[in-house]
């Protein structure tokens, strides 16, 4: 008999990865998702959705009912709100009522996503590990101290006995970035040419299938209350969209930017996304955490779960692809 397991925010992006990795290793699969979301990814997959929202503990007890597991993937993954509180809400008071329920619920083993936001980084840019530390007062912008947050619940909670794994994902791209996540906007508009331009600074880009299948080795095989990094590749910003230009048959970014130069285009930014409602462009906190190189290695992941991930021009090639047969090339920036 199958393994029945819930997957918060399973319609989103990583969740619907983890959904249909679920599937593949043979569990059977129910989704949470919230009553008014759009479950278009899951379409013509084998998932039972429920309807439910992390505020509201009642919902989330009737869809852990007859789960064996939990996948705690769902979160708000915005580097700018108009109201930093519903950052805050969803992802540090959602985990505690979602963990909670799981508690009453019997659920015997939970993989609680947390972000490589949550961990320390080198001024250097050496790749960080799960044990670089790190402090609340080091998390810059709400979603950064909101993951930190949540993670920390998801610690404590381990250490007094529930059985909980912590994955740490870096910069996920791929197929399914409906909204797109900040990552995978930025991918876009390189691949549309509207990035001729760069900072100094670096990520760890990771196919968001291969994070999806480090999750089902996390609840097969990882330790409770130990953190393992999901991650892929380092690469400079310049990299990044050097190679995106050259998937999509464009000139790649010539002009390197300051990062003092960005901080007042980033104020003006959000002020007048305040004003019209729309999403900036460009972030405040994101030009801040940009004057970091964000390097990351999953050597750990690797050893003890057997965790393997893709070279990262597989992962944005796919994410173009995909943008590409949505119709996202031609359509406007999304709100």
């Amino acid at each position: 008999m199958s393994t029945r397991v819930l997957v918060s925010g399973g319609n989103g992006f990583v969740g619907s990865a983890v959904c249909l990795a679920l599937l593949r290793h043979g569990f059977e699969v129910r989704a949470l998702a919230r009553p008014t979301s759009d479950t278009t990814t899951l379409e013509g997959a084998d998932v039972e959705i429920v309807r439910g929202d992390l505020l509201d503990p009642p919902t989330l007890r009737a869809a852990l009912d007859g789960c064996e597991g939990l996948f705690h993937v769902a979160a708000d993954y915005r580097l700018w709100a108009r109201n930093p509180e519903e950052i805050r809400m969803t992802n540090v008071r959602g985990t505690r009522n979602i963990l909670a329920a799981a508690r009453s619920a019997g659920v015997a083993r939970i993989v609680h996503t947390s972000s490589v936001a949550t961990l320390g980084l080198h001024e250097d840019g050496t790749p960080s590990d799960e044990e670089t530390p790190a402090s609340y007062a080091d998390m810059i912008g709400e979603y950064k101290r909101s993951k930190y947050l949540s993670e920390k619940t998801a610690r404590r909670r381990a250490r007094a006995g529930q059985d909980i794994v912590i994955v740490n994902p870096s910069a996920p791209v791929g197929p399914r970035d409906r909204k797109p996540t900040p990552t995978g906007q930025m991918v876009l508009d390189a691949a549309r040419g509207k990035m001729p331009a760069y900072v100094d600074t670096g990520l760890n880009i990771v196919h968001v299938d291969d994070v999806a299948e480090g999750h089902v080795l996390a609840y097969r095989h990882g330790e409770r209350g130990r953190r393992y990094i999901l991650g892929g590749e380092n690469m400079s910003l310049r990299e990044i969209l050097s190679t995106v230009a050259e998937l999509s048959g464009r000139a790649g970014p010539k002009i390197r930017l300051p990062h003092r130069a960005l901080l007042p285009i980033a104020h003006a930014a959000e002020a007048w996304a305040r004003i019209s409602d729309r999403a900036p462009t460009i972030t405040v906190d994101g030009v801040k955490l940009a004057r970091h190189k964000m390097y990351f290695t999953s050597r750990r992941a690797e050893t003890e779960l057997g965790y393997r991930a893709r070279p990262a021009r597989e992962a944005l090639a796919d994410a173009i692809q995909w943008f590409r047969d949505q119709g996202y090339f031609s359509r406007r920036r999304p709100a």
